[in-house]
């Protein structure tokens, strides 16, 4: 029976462990969530746009339609090798503002109240006709300009 060397041991040994690595998840924080202390400093019917933004700084996303909602949002993820991530947390903290610009309410939500969002599958067709390889490829027999005379 051959002894075990050294160099195979320790080669085993390493590709273990590089296996083992492979599978510890990757955590990642994404995000803009402020602190709840600061959190708490903002007043409703008081606190104006500038005083938010001062307190718990530039928010994630502002409301697209208008400008009275302000989203300040924070996603923790999990990856494991090379799937995909798994969203763990997710909150979202809405600061709305009415007319004149004062806090009129706070709203935090979770990743309970979220909504996938679906997007539609459908191409838009575009003019022209469709041409595989063999069509482009025959289609330029013959198509080549002969020189000049006199050139």
């Amino acid at each position: 029976m051959k002894k075990p060397r050294p160099a195979r041991f320790a080669l085993a040994a390493l590709a273990a462990a590089v296996a083992a690595s492979a599978c510890t998840p990757i955590v990642e924080l994404r995000g803009n969530l402020p602190p709840p202390e600061q959190l708490s400093q903002v007043v409703v019917g008081k606190s104006s746009r500038d005083d938010v933004q001062s307190l718990l700084g530039t928010p994630s996303n502002i409301s697209p339609f208008d400008d009275d909602a302000w989203y300040y949002v924070s996603t923790v993820t999990e990856r494991v090798s090379f799937f995909e991530p798994d969203i763990k947390e997710r909150k979202v903290i809405a600061v709305l503002f009415d007319r004149s610009g004062t806090v009129r309410a706070l709203e935090t939500k979770g990743l309970a109240e979220g909504h996938d969002v679906i997007p539609v599958g459908r191409e838009t067709p575009t003019a022209g006709q469709e041409m595989t390889i063999l069509k482009q490829l025959m289609g330029n027999l013959g198509r080549f300009s002969k020189p000049a005379q006199g050139q």
